[in-house]
C-alpha cells in the first residue's frame, strides 16, 4: 500500500476531531496502520493509550498533534 496517498504516516501521532456521532477516548492516537481508501477517503488504523482497542477512521478525522510523544 503506498502511503503517497496517505497525509500521515505510521507511527505518528494525531488527534481525533471530536464528533457527537462516535464515543471515543480524549487525547492523542498513534496512527497505527494505513488502510485503502473507501468511498474516496483515505483511512488509517489508530491507537489511543487509554483504549484497549484500535479504531479506523477517515483521514478527515484526523489532526496532527504537535510536540507529543507517544512512547
Amino acid at each position: 500500500m503506498s502511503d503517497a496517498i496517505h497525509k500521515f504516516k505510521v507511527g505518528q501521532t494525531v488527534d481525533l476531531i471530536h464528533s457527537t456521532f462516535r464515543s471515543a477516548a480524549r487525547g492523542s492516537y498513534q496512527i497505527v496502520g494505513l488502510r485503502p481508501a473507501e468511498d474516496g477517503n483515505t483511512q488509517y488504523r489508530i491507537k489511543s493509550r487509554s483504549e484497549a482497542h484500535e479504531r479506523v477512521v477517515s483521514e478527515n478525522d484526523l489532526i496532527l498533534t504537535t510536540n507529543v510523544k507517544f512512547d
